[in-house]
């Protein structure tokens, strides 16, 4: 259940669901190159969906261009029904209060301990008190699965699972509404990559997130994804469940959910 009162379980027909992202005609890139072009989505509340698709497809611009990190050239981005475009700064900072980001490898502040990169976003966006901070970031660590020890060190003293977690309790500092995940599984082993999956879907279930999550890890997007995104040609290629992905007929969706390695995913699911 979300703090409004609503939550859609996996497999709620779309007609009954209420799209916290949408995007439409969305073109951005780098100078005048065109990463992604005429981009149409939609992200339904409460549901994990996974972006994929071939290195280079604009899957890490698309995240940027929604968060406002990389201008758009074309097209419009609403999140919470605000037109990002068009909103005053008052609504900007009020709609990105209600987001959490984690992005690739982490992006800790090496010169700040885990509970000091966690209050970041309480420090930018709320007025608490030192003592409110401390124990905000002490309870964001365990919802995590981060022991108390965690706090006092720094971004060099963890492992490559714990940067995961300390970056995802940083998300989680506001009490986010929506989450974004860019690749969180990238380098971790296999085992950390189930638990991390795991903790993403109990953190679903709990807090009633919506997560928008950018992965190549099949598994990640059999086991935790409810719908997927697929990205080429600039646009998105393909979007449903898992099964409707290796149904396609798209080359690349082809060979990336129905080779070697997607099979092997499979047959261990």
């Amino acid at each position: 259940m979300s703090t409004n009162g609503t939550y859609v379980d996996r497999g709620a027909p779309p007609a009954h669901r209420d799209a916290i992202i949408r995007v439409r005609d969305l073109a951005a890139g780098f100078g005048d190159r065109l990463i992604i072009d005429g981009l149409d989505l939609d992200v339904w509340r409460g549901e994990i969906l996974g972006v994929v698709g071939a290195s280079g497809t604009g899957k890490s611009v698309l995240t940027r261009a929604i968060i406002g990190l990389v201008p758009k050239k074309r097209g419009t981005v609403e999140v919470f029904g605000v037109d990002l475009g068009e909103a005053s700064l008052k609504q900007t900072l009020a709609v990105e209060r209600r987001w959490g980001v984690l992005f690739q490898h982490g992006a800790l502040f090496s010169s700040l301990t885990v509970k000091q990169n966690i209050q970041v976003p309480l420090r930018e966006h709320a007025n608490f008190s030192p003592r409110l901070m401390d124990e905000i970031a002490m309870v964001k660590l365990d919802l995590v699965g981060l022991k108390p020890a965690a706090a006092d060190l720094y971004p060099s003293e963890l492992s490559g699972g714990m940067i995961k977690r300390a970056a995802l309790a940083r998300a989680l500092a506001l009490d986010p509404e929506l989450i974004f995940l860019d690749e969180p599984t990238s380098g971790l082993d296999p085992i950390g990559a189930q638990d991390f999956d795991e903790l993403i879907l109990t953190l679903r279930r709990t807090l009633g997130l919506t997560v928008f999550m950018v992965t190549h890890d099949l598994d990640s997007l059999a086991q935790a994804c409810d719908r997927i995104a697929a990205l080429g040609d600039k646009k998105v290629l393909a979007e449903g469940p898992i099964s409707d992905m290796r149904r396609a007929s798209h080359p690349w969706l082809k060979a990336y959910f129905n080779g070697p390695r997607a099979r092997a995913a499979a047959a261990e699911i």
